[in-house]
């Protein structure tokens, strides 16, 4: 299964994907966790000690220049497109607790005049990733889907969107499917985060009519607490746990969805 997590920033995406992982993990699958969010806080919500020591793909500037046989930076310049990169997960991933991650950095803009080779990397690795890899694939990825392109968005089983009971969340997540559908990414679900009542989740359902919702995670101080005391969600929170083992069943069985009530 592959499946790409994404939502406005702090709406609690990273958690569900750190959990997803750890349960997926737990029942045996294996699993491959890739931070394509520009913030990179995956390895420290999975519970990696020393989280910044870890380099992304798109900061290495000799393997970039290896593979696409230039130097990232060098505007104007001749580069491989289509750089190996099937030997570079086993090289570069970090194991815990049965999870493996990688983090693939930012894809850099157009106009910057060396975003080039860098991106062509990230973005064979990513194609490799998602068609070539069969094991769990869970993607924390920014508010967009800048790391998935044509090829590689049918390869997507589940874009599930978190959102918070907030506007500005809820705008976000229209503004996804919308750049998901125009690469062709249509199975696209949505988890509330935050929800403190009944009236949050109405709210949600309410204001996302065309959406499948996938669950809905309670608000709990401890997972708060934990983020300020840099320790691993996966113990954190009872009842947040509960619901995302329930989002994971409802994964394993794509054709269930949870009433609005």
């Amino acid at each position: 299964m592959k499946i790409a997590i994404s939502g406005k920033g702090g709406v609690g995406k990273t958690l569900l994907a750190s959990l997803l992982a750890h349960t997926f993990a737990s029942s045996g699958y294996s699993v491959l966790a890739i931070d394509a969010d520009p913030d990179a806080n995956l390895a420290a919500t999975l519970g990696f000690t020393h989280p910044e020591a870890i380099v992304p793909i798109s900061e290495m500037k000799d393997l970039i220049a290896e593979r696409t046989e230039t130097q990232p930076g060098r505007s104007g310049a001749y580069f491989r497109l289509n750089p190996r990169v099937d030997d570079l997960p086993e090289k570069y991933w970090q194991k815990l607790d049965g999870i493996r991650l990688m983090v693939m950095g930012r894809i850099k803009k157009g106009g910057s005049g060396c975003y080039c080779p860098e991106n062509a990397l990230l973005k064979a690795l990513m194609n490799h990733l998602l068609l070539a890899r069969n094991e769990v694939i869970i993607m924390d990825m920014e508010a967009g889907v800048e790391h998935l392109g044509r090829a590689t968005a049918g390869a997507v089983d589940k874009l599930i969107v978190v959102v918070e009971p907030g506007r500005r969340s809820l705008e976000t997540a229209r503004s996804i499917k919308e750049l998901a559908r125009d690469i062709g990414l249509k199975n696209i679900s949505v988890v509330g985060n935050k929800i403190r009542t009944q009236s949050d989740r109405d709210f949600i359902t309410a204001s996302l009519p065309d959406f499948t919702f996938l669950g809905f995670m309670p608000y709990d101080q401890a997972i708060v607490d934990a983020d300020l005391a840099d320790q691993p969600m996966v113990n954190a929170s009872a009842a947040v746990m509960d619901e995302v083992r329930k989002i994971y069943q409802r994964l394993m069985n794509v054709k269930e969805t949870v009433p609005s009530k």
